[in-house]
């Protein structure tokens, strides 16, 4: 059993977690609170473009005639090629195949589709030895063929580094994300709740709090949170992040509410200690119980309850970055343009840092 289990939905970046629970997990290891964090995002890339699901794919597409366009047609008849090649293109960006450079720099390896129809100058752009940034950046446009045929025939909101982003640039209005939720859950959004409830019904955590820092977050947590409350409603959902705190500092819809338990805002560390002190309490009063910029419902009104007279902690006080748990030898380094500038957001895991404490919320679940 672990007290909180931290989340960063789907999805945000490929080759790198984002910090924020990371950061969280290791202030909640200073004050002895159990917990345990997952980037959801790359667990559900890698369960996708696997040979099983990338097989489903297919034929779901098959079977509910989702296939129009002469790029997803070819896509369609290579696709035995597909399957054959998903998994070493997985590992090769893992960077646990490095000697599968050179039988992707053939051109023979990989099935192309309109991904490549643009390809640039690859002698130019990387020589005649950068065999090895060549080939991630053939794999990557490998794995973007698919992405547009996923987008096309399985789900239009997809994308790799973002879900259903227009629904969190509505947020201001609630009406069409909620009306969204009521839908009945995507191919994308059933592989996130399965992966999802397997990881509660292992830990069987007090507390789930989902960091949600953009609007292509937005939409998971949602479905996500929308999926625990069905499966495990005594557990209490929390939602912070870089996008509550800058897009939901006056909200007002109780339906909000049907989702998360709470909404806390800015630097996340105190915040959720007193939430996890909340949750030992018998029968909690939230009208007395002294929370620190959170927002929770109450007889169908939103209050917002910031009566703490706690100081936030400084930076001193918070701990060590704790990134235990994440799967970091998984995450895939790609190259999506020749531009060795661009490959430096997308090339390699590296650690993100601090620089101030609401561009990169110092805190925890931004």
């Amino acid at each position: 059993m672990k007290d909180v289990l931290l989340i960063t939905p789907p999805f945000t970046q490929l080759n790198t977690p984002y910090p924020a629970t990371a950061y969280l997990k290791g202030f909640l290891n200073t004050k002895n609170i159990s917990s345990y964090q997952v980037d959801l995002g790359i667990e559900v890339i890698l369960e996708l473009f696997s040979q099983y699901r990338l097989k489903q794919v297919f034929f779901l597409a098959e079977r509910e005639g989702t296939i129009e366009s002469e790029n997803a047609e070819r896509m369609y008849s290579l696709r035995e090629q597909y399957l054959a090649t998903i998994e070493p293109a997985i590992q090769f960006l893992h960077g646990k195949q490095p000697t599968l450079a050179r039988r992707i720099c053939t051109r023979n390896f990989f099935p192309e589709a309109s991904r490549f129809d643009q390809i640039e100058d690859l002698e130019w752009a990387f020589g005649s030895m950068g065999m090895q940034d060549k080939a991630k950046h053939l794999a990557t446009l490998f794995l973007e063929d698919l992405s547009d045929f996923i987008i096309e025939c399985i789900d239009p909101e997809f994308g790799f580094s973002r879900y259903a982003e227009r629904l969190g640039f509505s947020a201001n209005n609630f009406d069409e994300l909620y009306a969204q939720l009521q839908q009945d859950p995507s191919y994308i959004d059933q592989i996130s709740i399965e992966l999802l409830l397997e990881k509660i019904d292992q830990l069987n955590p007090k507390l789930i709090c989902f960091s949600v820092p953009f609007p292509g977050n937005l939409y998971s947590a949602f479905r996500c949170a929308s999926s625990i409350k069905d499966s495990f409603p005594e557990i209490k959902i929390a939602m912070g992040g870089g996008f509550a705190n800058t897009e939901l500092r006056s909200i007002s819809d109780p339906r909000v509410f049907d989702f998360f338990d709470y909404i806390t805002l800015d630097d996340g560390e105190l915040p959720v200690e007193l939430l996890v002190r909340s949750l030992s309490e018998e029968k909690i009063n939230l009208e007395t119980f002294e929370f620190k910029r959170t927002f929770y419902c109450e007889s169908e009104t939103v209050q917002y309850n910031n009566s703490s007279a706690q100081a936030d902690y400084k930076q001193a006080q918070v701990g060590t970055p704790d990134y235990s748990d994440l799967l970091l030898d998984s995450y895939l380094s790609v190259i999506e343009v020749a531009n060795p500038m661009h490959s430096l957001w997308s090339d390699g895991r590296w650690n993100k840092l601090t620089m101030a404490p609401l561009c990169y919320p110092f805190a925890t679940l931004s």
